[in-house]
């Protein structure tokens, strides 16, 4: 056995410890500066999976930011990260991240996606074609196409029901989003057609003449509106919703289809050689003054529109196209038994014209001058009378005339824009469409004196006057003076004047008449207490 000296055991010794230490060392050093790792382990319940980083476990290095991405499956959704989650970024989120400060263990939860039921139901008059009516099921969120469409006479109104996520209620097609469970209607409301018109004499002005339509349950304004001369009398047809038949400013309700007609009544004056004649709205008829040929014996006249004061006789229209004629009868002016479509009358010296529906025109009478040769005349809207002619007024506001042109009365050839004629015993007057007047005929006393008169709405030419009514209801006359017939300055209201032999009559728009003139049969006293307004 060999020994080893002393002094070489001890540093054997010495160099082992400094091995041992410097080991020793060095693994102290290592084990200082490398870097410590973490598990991550990821899990998923029920209805989805982590797709990033995956599912497991995971070793990191301490501070790594580590992408989490978490996938529902079809009928679910992500709910949120569980776990040891305090170093996620969005615990909500589905994507996300995790920074590895130690050992984690975390879960995608998932659950049942929610789904909610949408019912649909119309009312009558229509249906909900998209999706269509019933029971149907949808995901949270999902916007839903709705569309309504109505049947024929009725029309979509609005969506009721649970509707405050509908975007518009008031829209047939529009969408609904799916965040509950939810009950909506479309509702439906029957149309129905209402038809206005109104007789001669005034119009429907609200809501106009014509058809139409309207929600079932509507209450609609009616208006209607006299013509001069004319009064409103009431509301005929389909009445029954009407608030008031009598009121020319009323309402109906709207239930059914409905044909409605607002009526009004003429209410006129006439003067003739020596007589005056009125027609009150309800239809009959008074008369004052000469009376030797019974030409004011109307007393029975009933359901007359329209009237005319000859020489010596009285004639009226009836509301179904018929005439009637008192007084002198000479030369057959008052054989009109059997005409029938008459609109309009006119009485003259000696003969009776009437117009017919159809713008011809018919007359009777003396023949002396081709006064009543009136047979080919179409077109006519107006006729007037005088002593020994006729005068038509046509659509086109042309005028033609036959007769006695002795004093150049029939010379209307050239007229043009006339509105309305008038003829005196022999002249003829002319109201243009903008309110001035033509003349022509036997001028004497200067009766066709009426260049200069402006705003006219209304002419009337007597046996030797002609007199105008203005647009302020005031009344302009010129002409002979013999007897006042002339006097019409101060009157005020006027709607219609009507010139006789010697005297005037003004009807008021109160219904009441004014004369002025020769009195001697009473033609003009007589009308004092007349009110044609009935």
């Amino acid at each position: 056995m060999k020994i080893i000296p002393s002094s070489k055991r001890y540093r054997y010794v010495a160099i082992v410890s400094i091995v041992l230490v410097a080991v020793a060392l060095v693994v102290w050093m290592v084990s200082w500066l490398s870097v410590p790792s973490y598990d991550l382990t990821i899990a998923s319940t029920a209805g989805g999976s982590v797709t990033t980083p995956g599912e497991g476990t995971f070793n990191y290095d301490e501070g790594t930011v580590v992408n989490l991405t978490a996938e529902a499956e079809e009928g679910y959704q992500f709910v949120n990260w569980t776990g040891d989650v305090d170093t996620i970024a969005n615990v909500n989120a589905t994507a996300t991240t995790i920074t590895m400060n130690d050992d984690y263990f975390i879960t995608a939860k998932f659950a049942v996606e929610p789904k909610y039921s949408l019912i649909i139901t119309s009312t009558e008059g229509g249906e909900v074609t998209e999706p269509g009516e019933g029971m149907f099921s949808y995901d949270e969120g999902i916007v839903v196409d709705l569309v309504a469409e109505a049947e024929e006479s009725y029309q979509f109104v609005h969506w009721t029901g649970d509707v405050v996520n509908l975007a518009d209620i008031d829209a047939a097609a529009t969408t609904i989003t799916m965040n509950g469970d939810y009950f909506i209607t479309a509702e439906f409301v029957k149309q129905y057609d209402l038809t206005t018109s109104s007789t001669e004499g005034g119009a429907v002005t609200t809501p106009g003449e014509g058809t139409f339509n309207y929600d079932e349950g509507t209450v609609v304004d009616l208006v209607a509106e006299a013509e001069e001369g004319y009064q409103f009398v009431n509301w005929a047809g389909d009445a029954g919703t009407i608030a008031n038949v009598e009121a020319a400013t009323t309402t109906i309700t709207i239930n059914g289809d409905y044909i409605i007609t607002a009526n009004f009544a003429p209410y006129m004056v006439a003067a003739g050689y020596d007589h005056t004649v009125g027609l009150k709205t309800d239809g009959t008829v008074v008369a004052v003054g000469d009376n030797d040929y019974l030409q004011c014996n109307v007393g029975g006249w009933t359901d007359i529109i329209k009237v005319a004061a000859g020489h010596s006789h009285t004639v009226g229209v009836k509301s179904d196209g018929t005439v009637i004629a008192a007084g002198n009868n000479y030369f057959g002016k008052c054989n009109v038994g059997g005409w029938t479509g008459i609109v309009q009358v006119a009485a003259g010296g000696q003969h009776t014209v009437g117009l017919k529906a159809d713008g011809t025109v018919v007359a009777v009478g003396r023949e002396s001058a081709g006064q009543i040769n009136v047979g080919s005349w179409t077109d006519i809207v107006q006729v007037a009378a005088g002593e020994y002619h006729t005068v038509g007024l046509k659509d086109d506001g042309t005028v033609v005339a036959v007769g006695s042109n002795a004093d150049g009365q029939c010379d209307v050839g050239g007229w043009t824009g006339i509105v309305q004629v008038a003829a005196g015993a022999y002249h003829t007057v002319g109201l243009k469409d903008n309110g001035t007047v033509v003349a022509v005929g036997d001028g004497t006393f200067g009766r066709c004196g009426v260049g200069g008169w402006t705003g006219i709405v209304q002419v009337a030419a007597g046996g030797y006057h002609t007199a105008g009514v203005e647009s302020d209801g005031t009344v302009v006359a010129v002409g002979r003076e013999t007897a006042g017939q002339l006097n019409v300055g101060g009157w005020t209201g006027i709607v219609q004047v009507s010139a006789g032999e010697y005297h005037t009559v003004g009807l008021k728009s109160d219904g009441t008449v004014v004369a002025v003139g020769s009195n001697s049969n009473g033609q003009c006293s007589n009308v004092s207490g007349w009110t044609l307004i009935a």
